[in-house]
């Protein structure tokens, strides 16, 4: 029996659309980057509506060893491929200090000025 171990390290991407097309996706980014994910379906419930979507999570599996830096860059780097895959406008990156929401859509604040 092998036993190897890692510090823990997480991330979470939470996109909207079909989780479906997502996971095969994933396992294309996978099978080249030598990484494992899981993804599990999220409904979506805001002000006016709701949606499906997926959350995937990246951990800092032992067989494929990564530090924070490199684990977050890999999680910026999938969400943003399967944004445009899925041709989606937003996701969020939940790491183990920092949310971090993505967008190309132009906001507006509160006085419909630009953001």
């Amino acid at each position: 029996m092998q036993i190897k171990s890692e510090p823990t390290v997480r991330y979470d991407i939470f996109m909207a659309g079909d989780i479906d097309q997502a996971k095969q996706f994933c396992r294309e980014f996978c099978f080249i980057a030598g990484l494992c994910v899981h993804i599990e379906p999220v409904d979506y419930i805001y002000t006016g509506g709701e949606e499906a979507g997926f959350k995937i999570g990246l951990l800092n599996y032992p067989r494929f060893p990564a530090n924070n830096a490199d684990l977050h860059d890999t999680a910026l780097n999938l969400a943003e491929k399967l944004r445009g895959r899925l041709c989606q406008h937003s996701y969020m990156i939940v790491g183990p200090d920092m949310t971090e929401w993505f967008s190309v859509k132009d906001i507006k604040d509160t006085t419909g000025e630009k953001k």
